[in-house]
């Protein structure tokens, strides 16, 4: 342990003194403000899919708080775990380590099944609040590769997902791993890990402190929170980098010291690459914004990002996991992108590395849909308006979450997106009369004139009628709808 500290203060040392002197990027804000937030190629990809998986898929219950949960209590996963494994001062959350195996796992096959569903960016939380690093980590005992499935999962992904054409994201939750309790049995809400006298997040054994972040400040935000962003950032050289909620709890020199190494070493790689934040942490003169289960009820002119899971409640693996369907997903998406939004979609893969069917199907069904009208979304910028109908998303973000669970598109509900010569017109089911009337093509709306020269149907080869009138851009309909779940005009103008 004494040389993977002394590794780690070297790693962050060096990382904080040894800067080059043709770096671009200082770490302060206006320096970093010069970073183009969001590149093109973030704009046109749209969608990707991370996961949350980790020593908490293992007991499968909860949630992905269970780490923390397990010793309140008032909670049910500490009622479950002292049923199932006995009490947490026997039975730590460390004595799950060995039994995330991952013996199912293998990266080529999940990259795969990503590509197909459509996805241009993939990754994985690479640490949650729990202390267990996803990597081949020095910094840290408590790794992938050193314990659990014995494999750098990680780098085996890394590798896969650019193989076949996939930026690679990693995301950070580890802000909150830090044991902030200034004293026994104080339940500091901002400490993933409560401090209860006997429990193994109070132990002074030096290998367990590194993974229930009972370390001293001011040695844990520079050995261990910056150290592990250095060094996944060296080693998997990540597209982007996102960042979960409580960074503010991060000196704000950290922050810059963080923001101005990443930029700097993509120079050097000559890669564009974006980090996201959750919240008002980091400028958003340099960042890209992230909406946790919400998202932006009216079009933005900064691109910005919605982490949204495939189901209904946890974001790891349970037991009785809810699945969302393939429709509610695809609506969301279609909605963030004609808002210019990008959407991150959490799965929940197994303990085993199995990733369930369910979860399969929808992604499977969602990238069968892009493979017919994608050319409505990859690529697409923002229209003059978002689009039009009844259906209005909440105010607010991570707090309305469950009201954004209820959110429910019909076929009154329309979804504009732009590309070149093409305006297309998403219409979120099929409509139930003989003529559609697309409202954003009034004269009174539109910003300026259009000349239309074409309107078809997507995966429909039959011609249609249609006449640009004063209220709009009336359209005589098929009998047959080409899709069940959103259907696409392709408005071509001069």
């Amino acid at each position: 342990m004494k040389k993977i500290i002394a590794l780690a203060g070297i790693i962050a040392f060096t990382g904080c003194t040894n800067r080059d002197r043709f770096d671009t990027y200082e770490p302060d804000w206006k320096s970093l403000g010069n970073h183009e937030a969001a590149p093109e190629w973030f704009r046109d990809a749209k969608l990707g899919i991370y996961f949350h998986w980790g020593v908490y898929s293992v007991p499968a219950f909860g949630s992905e708080w269970y780490p923390r949960n397990m010793h309140l209590k008032e909670s049910r996963e500490y009622a479950h775990h002292l049923e199932n494994y006995g009490h947490p001062s026997e039975f730590g959350y460390h004595d799950f380590v060995p039994l995330f195996k991952a013996e199912h796992f293998d990266a080529g096959e999940w990259a795969d099944l990503f590509v197909k569903a459509g996805a241009k960016f993939a990754g994985l939380v690479a640490e949650h609040h729990d202390g267990f690093s996803m990597w081949d980590s020095d910094v840290t005992p408590w790794n992938a590769a050193a314990m659990g499935p014995k494999r750098d999962v990680t780098g085996e992904l890394a590798d896969a997902f650019r193989d076949r054409g996939l930026k690679l994201i990693t995301t950070f939750h580890h802000a909150r791993n830090l044991q902030r309790a200034d004293s026994l049995n104080h339940n500091n809400w901002k400490s993933h890990y409560p401090f209860f006298k006997g429990m193994p997040p109070t132990s002074e054994d030096e290998q367990l402190r590194y993974l229930y972040g009972n370390i001293p400040e001011d040695q844990w935000i520079e050995e261990v929170w910056l150290a592990k962003l250095k060094e996944v950032v060296d080693n998997y050289k990540p597209d982007i980098v996102w960042f979960d909620s409580w960074l503010d709890e991060i000196p704000e020199s950290y922050r810059k010291e963080f923001s101005a190494y990443y930029l700097n070493q993509a120079q050097k790689w000559k890669k564009e690459v974006v980090i996201v934040r959750k919240q008002d942490d980091l400028p958003l003169t340099y960042t890209v914004d992230d909406l946790e289960k919400s998202r932006k009820n009216e079009l933005d002119e900064h691109p910005w990002m919605t982490d949204e899971a495939i189901s209904k409640g946890s974001w790891c693996y349970t037991d009785n996991l809810q699945i969302k369907s393939t429709r509610d997903v695809l609506h969301v998406l279609i909605d963030i992108v004609s808002k210019n939004g990008v959407l991150l979609l959490n799965i929940s893969p197994m303990a085993d590395g199995t990733i369930p069917g369910n979860q399969r199907n929808v992604l499977l069904g969602l990238g069968k849909w892009l493979d017919k009208y994608g050319e409505a979304i990859y690529g697409s910028r923002p229209w003059y308006t978002y689009g039009e109908g009844p259906t209005k998303e909440p105010e607010g973000h991570f707090e309305n979450h469950a009201e954004f669970l209820k959110v429910k598109y019909s076929w009154r509900d329309v979804r504009y997106t732009k590309r070149g010569n093409n305006i297309y017109c998403m219409v979120m089911g099929w409509p139930e009369t003989a003529e559609f009337t697309f409202k954003a093509f009034s004269e009174k709306l539109l910003p300026e004139d259009i000349n239309i020269k074409k309107v078809t149907l997507l995966g429909s080869d039959q011609k249609l009628e249609w006449k640009n009138m004063g209220e709009g851009l009336k359209v005589v309909l098929p009998d047959q709808a080409p899709d069940a779940m959103a259907n696409v005009f392709k408005v071509n103008i001069r």
